[in-house]
């Protein structure tokens, strides 16, 4: 328990703040994500699959003995003559069931790197909105710092003016209350800051005791889409979701066909060498010996009745077709929705942002007149006072306004499928 402390020491000293731009941001997630490494190894995997699907039409040569002493008539050794050495090849020249089961495999394949494409755009999202998020946090908690030494001045003159009987105690309670307020409002804000700061570095697949800070906080998220029709039919066309039902659609028909497929008849080739031995009696019951004998030809098989599990895989596949089709419709109408609702959000919050800054634009010419009017003496200090901090307040209201414009955006960008446009 007492190496506690120092742990954590040594832990603090190893914990590195690591300014960044958006554009690094996005390309180190892209890069060390975690999940996004899993995800391209499921895509690997998906491509061994495909070679393995190959290997009945790879040729295989096998070498072994069926080293025997016969007495009495030469028998088989597990289905060969007996032989010193034996050596079998083997390979596919004719299997549709097989061939179409390969381009599945290539589909499967496909389906991966879409499915791959789908976490690069969700990883990519998130490290957005985690900068964003970070970004607006680091600008309101400089407002609220500003807003604390306000507080500090504006309770030191009340001070300076009940010494001089100009104000009533209550007004420096007043002021401390503010100032508390302040300074807890900018503690939670650093908390706030540096969960999303280490959740982005988490994110990027950096040590949990590190922080990522966004270099240009106040850089907002671009508009990349014109219209609600252009955001609906780009949802459509970039869906990853989309890409890749369609995928697993195709793979799914080429399986129920590779089961079609099934009632043909297959041919490989074979070729086979035995050296064989006269201790296992051949010159006694055949005519002739020979050491050296080799032989190649071709096999086939010709299915006549279909067995019941193929059958069964075959009514399994119809199933598992009507119900991608079933969720390639559904998708596609909660896609549209999705866009469209989304891209009416994003006009939603443009206007709250516009209504945002002209309520600022209204506190600073306010604060302007009163700041002239108590220059003449005419309007107490409180009253300006109270003007500045409704102004302090506003600023703060304008930089919600426009993290909810850019999370809005964001959600439009992931809705068409247009997130890594940020890269650019």
């Amino acid at each position: 328990m007492r190496l506690l402390p120092f742990l954590f020491l040594a832990i603090a000293a190893h914990a590195e703040i690591r300014p960044m731009t958006l554009k690094v941001v996005l390309e180190a997630a892209l890069a060390q994500n975690p999940e996004l490494a899993l995800a391209r190894l499921e895509e690997r995997k998906a491509a061994d699959s495909v070679r393995a699907a190959r290997d009945p039409f790879s040729p295989k040569l096998f070498v072994g003995s069926g080293l025997a002493y016969s007495t009495g008539f030469p028998m088989s050794m597990e289905g060969s003559a007996p032989s010193i050495v034996e050596a079998r090849a083997i390979a596919s020249i004719f299997n549709r069931p097989q061939r179409i089961l390969i381009e599945k495999s290539r589909q499967d394949e496909q389906t991966a790197k879409i499915s791959t494409e789908e976490r690069r755009e969700s990883v990519a999202y998130r490290a957005a909105a985690l900068y964003v998020e970070a970004g607006r946090i680091a600008e309101a908690a400089r407002t609220v710092g500003q807003q604390i030494a306000t507080f500090e001045s504006l309770l030191t003159n009340v001070k300076i003016r009940i010494e001089a009987g100009r104000e009533l105690p209550l007004e420096a309670k007043r002021a401390r209350l503010k100032l508390a307020q302040a300074k807890q409002r900018l503690q939670r804000l650093e908390f706030d800051r540096e969960a999303a700061e280490t959740d982005l570095a988490l994110l990027l697949g950096l040590a949990p005791t590190d922080r990522v800070q966004p270099l240009e906080p106040e850089r907002s998220v671009p508009a990349v889409i014109d219209s609600e029709t252009d955001a609906v039919t780009n949802a459509l066309r970039n869906s990853r979701e989309l890409q890749r039902l369609d995928s697993q659609l195709k793979a799914k028909s080429l399986e129920l066909r590779s089961h079609d497929a099934a009632r043909l008849p297959t041919f490989d080739l074979v070729a086979q060498y035995g050296r064989f031995a006269r201790f296992n009696n051949y010159d006694k019951f055949f005519n002739r010996f020979a050491a050296n004998n080799a032989q190649v030809g071709m096999s086939f098989r010709i299915p006549l009745v279909p067995s019941l599990a193929s059958r069964a895989q075959k009514d399994i596949a119809s199933a598992d077709m009507v119900a991608l089709r079933t969720q390639v419709t559904s998708a596609r109408g909660r896609i549209a929705v999705g866009a469209r609702r989304a891209w009416q959000f994003v006009a939603q919050q443009q206007l709250s942002a516009e209504v945002a800054k002209l309520d600022l634009e209204v506190a600073r010419d306010q604060v302007s007149q009163l700041l002239a009017l108590y220059e003449e003496g005419r309007v107490p200090f409180r009253q300006l006072e109270e003007a500045r901090l409704q102004e302090s307040e506003k600023w703060m209201a304008l930089f919600e306004a426009r993290y909810a414009l850019d999370r809005a955006r964001l959600d439009l960008l992931r809705e068409t499928g247009n997130v890594l446009a940020l890269l650019r």
